[in-house]
């Protein structure tokens, strides 16, 4: 089976909207074995004919109308009436599936004829309303996998849509769903009250399965979620050295709820990094300045259990190196997607966007498509190289630098055999002063100091205090 979408809405309003819904749509791993062709009008090729002529054959041909209904109306022909409220109409009468979404809540702000023409949708099938692209994906993912459902087409479920084997309201946590109703209504005005029924939280989250919650449901608010899904969680590992071998430093394995492992992992590796704590200026709380951005961990984990493959039974893991932070997420980049592609703006491509919505709502993620751009953004300003990407062993793997002198920085430098022994040296104990540098290369004093001296020249190096009482740490910027 393979369908064909037509996007319609104001096309200036929702443009990057209109693109990003379409990557979505063809790069889901599930999604796309059924769509055949997501029509955009402005990406068809100029002709010799009237532009209404073509995008209502466009709607005749489609299997589903995917309509986004926003602030503008748009522009309106000699009756007055816009292409979106034309190409809805026509949908209607060719009897085809209408998808509905209604963007924006301040209908002070909505034109009045697409206030009118969303009093039409209303009356006539259901629609949903969506504040921001992570919701659009969200309710789109949903709805287009209730479709194909009602039709037989999906053999096995989506993952995070699927009802969880087993499992009933009894299963969740009452007190998590109240710690996630106060925070999602802080952080996103989320409008449920405190004391709505679970039940009706996650109908309103799409969590629910015919009753019985989904695996999503499970991750988000389960009691024991590994109960049902082993291997639904988070090792963190702290290593000696710059290898991955045993024995290893320190080891923990985090479970529970996926905002508890996302908090727990955090906290582990800034537990485990070094830090510099700040005088009290501005208030009764020292400032503390980590050697990697705070931030940047917490997109790398978060980023790692949102779109993780839960099919896998490999779980995410948080390697700590002496000069590096490896997260791994079992899966791989979206076919639509490139390495390149993560450094500027690009849609987001989630693997389980019912959990991403979640931790959107609590703030745990920002916009679509951000996440790698924010960790290179932070990285820079902390004075870090870019984070890199990589596909490795079956997993996507974000590796953060814990200090800009990495073996790529150090191979354009020129240095000798004793200054790459002493860089590694430093790195190790965190500073050398002279006399140490003399026994570690067995070269005599006026060598040492300038050795010493070309890599402080080289910016690798930092001389702290003066004459015979100075010492020499590893520069903090690049």
């Amino acid at each position: 089976m393979k369908l064909k979408i037509f996007v319609s809405s104001v096309q200036k309003e929702f443009q990057q909207v209109r693109r990003d819904l379409k990557a979505f749509l063809t790069g889901d791993a599930v999604l796309h074995r059924f769509i055949s062709e997501v029509f955009l009008f402005e990406e068809l090729p100029a002709k010799d004919r009237r532009a209404d002529q073509i995008y209502l054959e466009e709607v005749k041909r489609c299997d589903i109308y995917l309509g986004i209904f926003g602030y503008d109306y748009g522009a309106e022909d000699k009756d007055g009436i816009s292409s979106t409220e034309h190409e809805y109409n026509y949908a209607g009468k060719h009897r085809k599936t209408r998808l509905i979404y209604v963007w924006g809540s301040d209908e002070k702000k909505r034109a009045p004829k697409m206030r009118q023409l969303v009093s039409n949708a209303s009356s006539e099938l259901i629609r949903r309303r969506i504040e921001n692209f992570s919701a659009l994906t969200s309710e789109v993912y949903a709805s287009l996998v209730d479709y194909l459902d009602g039709l037989g087409a999906l053999r096995v479920p989506p993952f995070d849509t699927s009802a969880c084997d087993g499992a009933s309201l009894h299963h969740l946590s009452r007190k998590r769903v109240e710690w996630f109703l106060e925070t999602a209504a802080r952080e996103r005005a989320f409008p449920l009250k405190p004391n709505t029924a679970t039940q009706a939280i996650l109908t309103h989250l799409n969590l629910l399965e015919q009753g019985k919650p989904t695996n999503a449901a499970v991750l988000l608010f389960g009691t024991n979620p590994q109960r049902f899904h082993r291997t639904a969680e988070t090792k963190c590992i702290h290593c000696h050295g710059t290898e991955y071998r045993r024995p290893f430093a320190s080891q923990q394995i985090y479970t529970g709820d996926v905002f508890e492992q996302a908090d727990q992992a955090r906290d582990f590796v800034l537990a485990k990094i070094r830090r510099a704590v700040g005088i009290r200026a501005k208030s009764n709380v020292a400032p503390a300045t980590y050697e990697l951005p705070p931030d940047a961990i917490g997109e790398a984990v978060v980023n790692a259990i949102v779109h993780r493959d839960y099919h896998s039974n490999a779980s995410v893991e948080v390697r700590l190196f002496s000069d590096r932070l490896e997260v791994w997420n079992p899966g791989r980049l979206p076919g639509t997607l490139t390495f390149d592609d993560l450094r500027h703006d690009h849609p987001s491509v989630p693997n389980n966007p019912l959990i991403a919505e979640s931790l959107y709502l609590t703030r745990y993620i920002e916009k679509a498509g951000s996440g790698t751009q924010r960790m290179i953004e932070l990285c820079k300003e902390t004075g870090l190289p870019e984070p890199q990407f990589e596909q490795r062993s079956g997993s996507f793997v974000v590796i953060l630098w814990r200090d800009w002198i990495t073996d790529d920085v150090i191979a354009k430098l020129g240095l000798n055999d004793r200054q790459l022994q002493t860089v590694a040296y430093v790195k190790r104990t965190g500073r050398i002063v002279n006399s140490e540098y003399q026994q570690l290369t067995g070269v005599g004093r006026k060598t040492a100091a300038r050795d010493l001296d070309a890599l402080v020249d080289k910016a690798v190096l930092l001389r702290v205090g003066e004459k015979r009482g100075s010492h020499y740490v590893l520069a903090g910027k690049k």
